[in-house]
């Protein structure tokens, strides 16, 4: 199989990337025409630009929430689903360079968006424009979407998805090699109860993470103490407070994190009488699978995995948060009313918060077998096999669509973090890999 990236190829698509990169397109306020703020507005009128240089015909939502790109003709339409937007920089002290300038350093493309998901949504760009360049004919349309708000709550792309018809397949560029063909549904909810005027906390995390402590400073803290030392839960704690000391880690991979918030919870219920506390206390504990609760959730994707990520009570309710990623072959309706059911002698009620439908393509499909051929001829591994993730990409708000790549397994993980790059190796195999499944999926 003859390469089809070239040297000029790439020196054209890590240029692109600078120039993307020194568009700042993190969440901020809305404005006229500019829904998640004037960054990423900007960021998708400079793709658009970068698109129409290219020879894409583009279309830009006027309100600013999408934009797409798209070269071949027929009825059919091969979607690249990709993302804009970025985390913020966070702590600028914790750079070496600035993260929005834009820069090739050390063999790598540096900046903000340079793995996620800027960079990826390049690489692909310019693998089909490679394709173009050497007069392959296209016999579908090849449609590259940009959603804005993918950080957030992909509002972008849900307006895609009113306006716009449907694709027929696709990828998203925005996870792993080699490919992931089945996403966990995203369930964010609330527990809600009574609140007591016999104790007030207030521990708030994000959904989708599991809290790596948690702070008391209410009365009665010899008896929460001993209760945490009967439990052998680690804490530290001084005149004033007790600080409960878990471990973090994504939500989607909760069992194999520590919650300190569960194990504060855990050690409350033992010194207070409080049905909400109940919950934690005597049924769900720590097990982050939910079986306590819901029985033995799982399968061919997984376990059902169950995070409380906060809590709060003061005196007029108790709030617990959670997000629930639920295996995709479970019936999710049949699932909430189970666990509704569940909490309700406790004192809680189950309030809905966000839901993600899960991706689920078979692995014998067309698609899958075809991406997965070129990543084994293109890599070598010949091992390779498809992967299940608990996380979320845009692959599973289109039809028949599927997370590929960009990120090789060798990769080193520079996602919302400080430093934030991407070799350059690493960047134009990628292209080479998406160049070869374009070729094979939408050319003559």
């Amino acid at each position: 199989m003859s390469t089809i990236i070239t040297e000029k190829d790439q020196q054209a698509a890590v240029k692109t990337l600078e120039r993307l990169i020194a568009v700042p397109s993190y969440n901020q306020p809305a404005e006229a025409g500019a829904p998640f703020g004037r960054g990423i507005r900007n960021a998708l009128d400079e793709m658009m630009k970068i698109c129409d240089e290219l020879g894409f015909k583009t279309y830009e939502d006027p309100d600013g929430y999408y934009g797409y790109a798209e070269v071949g003709s027929g009825e059919k339409v091969f979607g690249v689903i990709c993302h804009l937007d970025t985390v913020p920089a966070g702590d600028l002290s914790k750079w070496d360079h600035d993260p929005f300038k834009g820069m090739v350093v050390d063999n790598a493309v540096y900046g903000r968006g340079a793995q996620d998901d800027k960079g990826p949504g390049i690489a692909a760009l310019f693998a089909v424009k490679a394709l173009m360049d050497q007069g392959y004919h296209f016999n579908q349309r090849i449609r590259f979407i940009y959603g804005t708000d993918e950080e957030i709550l992909w509002r972008g792309i849900a307006e895609y998805n009113k306006k716009e018809a449907p694709i027929d397949s696709g990828i998203s560029p925005d996870a792993e090699f080699p490919l992931i063909y089945a996403e966990k549904g995203l369930q964010q909810s609330y527990l809600v109860g009574p609140g007591t005027d016999k104790l007030k906390i207030s521990l708030q995390n994000a959904f989708n993470a599991v809290p790596d402590s948690a702070v008391y400073d209410g009365p009665r803290q010899d008896e929460v103490k001993a209760a945490l030392d009967r439990h052998g839960f680690e804490y530290t704690s001084d005149a004033n407070s007790i600080t409960v000391i878990g471990k973090s880690v994504h939500a989607m991979m909760a069992p194999k994190g520590t919650n300190a918030v569960l194990r504060l919870a855990i050690a409350l219920d033992e010194v207070f009488d409080f049905k909400p506390l109940d919950f934690i206390g005597k049924l769900f504990k720590e097990d982050a699978t939910g079986s306590n609760v819901l029985g033995d959730v799982k399968d061919e994707s997984g376990h059902l995995t169950f995070n409380i990520s906060s809590l709060e009570i003061n005196e007029k309710e108790t709030r617990m948060q959670i997000d629930l990623r639920i295996p995709v072959t479970v019936d999710r309706d049949k699932l909430i009313a189970e666990l509704s059911e569940k909490v309700a002698p406790y004192d809680l009620e189950y309030v809905h918060f966000d839901y993600l439908a899960p991706l689920y393509v078979p692995k014998d499909s067309a698609l899958v077998k075809t991406l997965m051929k070129i990543y084994k001829e293109q890599t070598g591994d010949s091992a390779a096999q498809p992967q299940i993730s608990g996380g979320a990409t845009f692959a599973r708000t289109m039809n028949n669509c599927v997370a590929f790549g960009g990120m090789l397994p060798t990769t080193p993980d520079y996602m919302h973090q400080a430093n934030e790059q991407w070799l350059l190796a690493d960047m134009q195999k990628a292209m080479e890999i998406y160049a070869q499944a374009i070729k094979a999926l939408c050319t003559d």
